[in-house]
């Protein structure tokens, strides 16, 4: 279930399912509005995206109240995250999930706000968009790549490629945004050759995993498998973290796997991210690229969870593709 693409005109609704969006600085947000706006959107916010508690977030009850009423309100089209954070998985047992199905629109965030949207596709075949969060929109410099990304996926209907950006940055830039330091983009990375097609699946790997045994995990049988983790994540949990996703039942009908540039105190250097996909039985002869633009380095593409792709890394290739198909 793909929603409707995105025109000049539609209201794009903010709300904050993970942590609460009272931790951004107001001129990040003030930017944030102003270059979405310069498109044409209308931009409105959930009633309770700036309230927080001890854990930087509102009540699961005020945060299932925002992404309901974002639902139901005809006028809404896009919903973005304001950031991602914890806590989103708080609240998938009480989604309603048949009001999701009967109003379908777009969703977009990362991180954290992966189980929220891995849920919503499982549930209901929602189509949602690993990309990123409405603070993203606030980047000063380095964000023209991850805004046409977005627009690509989430305005018109034709096949797109990910392709390698020019350059590439992992600072906090939303403490500092004059000072930024930015790296060549070599290209994207082969661990694996091969050609691969099959339904994207995927988004930050340990929030994949919070849904393991649970009802909201989709299947991973005909998958285009995309994982990341942030810089919390190291070269053990992230070998733990995978095997462990290897372990699902399902976990033998995937066709490929994209994975997505590690912050460099990861310590998940080339050599070591060969190591762990070679020590991967399940994974042999399956496709594998690393270094791909989204995650927690910037700036990012946007993914959508539940379409199709192809991946051909053969005779010099390096093809991502993705199709606007369920």
């Amino acid at each position: 279930m793909i929603p409707d693409r995105l025109q000049p005109g539609d209201e794009i609704r903010v709300i904050a399912p993970a942590t609460s969006m009272a931790v951004l600085k107001k001129a990040q947000l003030e930017l944030a509005q102003n270059r979405l706006e310069r498109f044409g959107f209308k931009v409105t916010y959930g009633k309770h995206t700036s309230g927080h508690d001890e854990f930087f977030s509102t009540s699961v009850e005020d945060r299932l109240a925002d992404l309901h009423d974002a639902f139901a309100d005809p006028k809404v089209k896009c919903i973005l995250a304001a950031l991602g954070g914890y806590n989103s998985n708080q609240l998938l047992k009480k989604i309603d999930y048949s009001l999701i199905e009967k109003n379908p629109k777009i969703v977009c965030g990362y991180s954290d706000i992966t189980a929220l949207q891995l849920s919503l596709f499982h549930k209901t075949g929602l189509v949602t968009y690993s990309g990123p969060f409405f603070s993203s929109f606030g980047m000063k410099h380095g964000f023209q790549y991850s805004l046409d990304s977005f627009l690509e996926a989430v305005t018109n209907d034709a096949s797109y490629d990910i392709e390698p950006s020019e350059s590439w940055s992992e600072d906090a830039w939303y403490l500092d945004q004059e000072n930024r330091t930015f790296h060549e983009n070599r290209g994207f990375l082969t661990i694996q050759q091969g050609k691969a097609e099959g339904r994207l699946i995927g988004g930050n790997l340990s929030s994949i995993n919070l849904l393991q045994g649970t009802e909201y995990m989709p299947s991973l049988k005909n998958s285009i498998l995309f994982i990341e983790d942030d810089e919390e994540s190291h070269l053990r949990t992230f070998d733990r973290d995978l095997q462990s996703l290897l372990h699902l039942p399902n976990a033998d009908g995937i066709q490929g796997v994209l994975i997505g540039r590690f912050q460099k105190d990861s310590g998940v250097t080339e050599e070591a991210l060969r190591k762990i996909i070679s020590s991967k039985e399940e994974l042999t002869g399956v496709p594998v690229i690393a270094h791909v633009n989204f995650g927690h380095v910037n700036p990012i593409a946007t993914i959508p969870i539940g379409c199709k792709a192809s991946i051909n890394t053969m005779d010099g290739n390096m093809d991502i593709t993705v199709y606007h198909e369920e």
